[in-house]
């Protein structure tokens, strides 16, 4: 316990207390039901995209493909969906889900084949995606109208419904369990498996994970594939949860997803950072937005704390792995 008192999740755990405790002192209404569920909804697409990013950001590589990756594979099925008249869930999203994984298996075959930095490899592709699914599929619009029944009905799922004082029913979402369990499932994987191990080791350095037997092939694509599919899957959630599949989607939504796994700990360098820091970053990033919201803050402003947010956090990550190379 003492141990976990120590670490950089437990200092995160406490700025984001203390963060909730200040903002709700500055406006009481951040501690209603309506909310706190919104706020945890909010966690949940963007969270399931750092996840992605966490992989990648261990290797010592930054990802900025997820949103368009996620607007592409939820894009595709509800259009699929829409045009062959299909109702099911189940499918939808393994075929969303294969979507993103087949997008980051590309990602993973350029930067490994040809040594490129992953940065720009990832900028491209994510442009390249984005780019050719508004030039083929078009800029229309899905809404709650056309939207699949199945995909809506799943997406509003609760697990808890409360009362306000004003009679409204609100809604603790039920996509909270799917993303705690991929939370956790990811957790397991880079905590109990060897391949968890390669990918911290080769963050720590790839010349050395390669000499002790890891194959490096082998982690590149596991953690490329596996950001891909999670970014496919967190965009076909994304549209059940708000009955709307736009092409348009997640455009900015780059530096918040980064911003949230370097503030959950994440290494700038690569080969540390853990499931439970992103979890959190991620909550400190939307609380924050969502708290200049309440407080009647313009968006443009909303972009500049976030930005300064990254910094701060970029700058101490750099600090901090300094001085522990001393």
């Amino acid at each position: 316990m003492s141990r976990w008192l120590r670490s950089p999740e437990a200092v995160i755990a406490l700025i984001l207390i203390l963060a909730m405790v200040l903002i709700g002192l500055a406006n009481p209404a951040f501690w209603s039901w309506t909310n706190l569920f919104s706020l945890v909804k909010s966690n949940i697409v963007i969270g399931l995209i750092a996840l992605g990013v966490l992989l990648v950001m261990l290797t010592g590589g930054f990802d900025v493909s997820g949103p368009a990756f996620a607007v592409a594979a939820m894009y595709i099925v509800v259009r699929g969906m829409v045009a062959a008249e299909y109702d099911g869930v189940v499918l939808p999203f393994v075929a969303a889900t294969l979507i993103g994984a087949a997008l980051g298996l590309m990602n993973a075959v350029i930067v490994h084949r040809f040594r490129m930095i992953p940065l720009i490899v990832t900028l491209g592709t994510g442009s390249i995606v984005r780019g050719l699914l508004l030039g083929v599929l078009g800029t229309s619009i899905v809404n709650i109208n056309k939207m699949p029944h199945g995909l809506r009905d799943f997406g509003a799922a609760n697990m808890l419904t409360l009362t306000t004082p004003d009679g409204r029913p609100v809604g603790l979402t039920a996509m909270l369990v799917v993303y705690a369990a991929i939370a956790i499932l990811l957790h397991l994987v880079l905590s109990r498996t060897m391949i968890g191990r390669s990918v911290y080791a080769y963050g720590s350095s790839p010349e050395s994970a390669e000499r002790v037997g890891f194959d490096i092939w082998r982690t590149m694509m596991f953690v490329y594939v596996t950001a891909g599919a999670l970014a496919g899957f967190a965009g076909l959630l994304q549209a059940a949860m708000i009955w709307q599949a736009n092409p348009r989607d997640f455009i900015g939504l780059e530096l918040d997803v980064i911003a949230a796994v370097v503030l959950g700990g994440a290494s700038i360098f690569g080969g540390r950072g853990t499931v439970l820091g992103t979890v959190l970053g991620v909550f400190i990033v939307v609380m924050i937005k969502n708290s200049l919201i309440l407080l009647g803050v313009d968006t443009t402003w909303q972009r500049v704390v976030v930005g300064a947010m990254l910094i701060g956090a970029t700058a101490l990550s750099a600090l901090r792995d300094r001085k522990a190379k001393v």
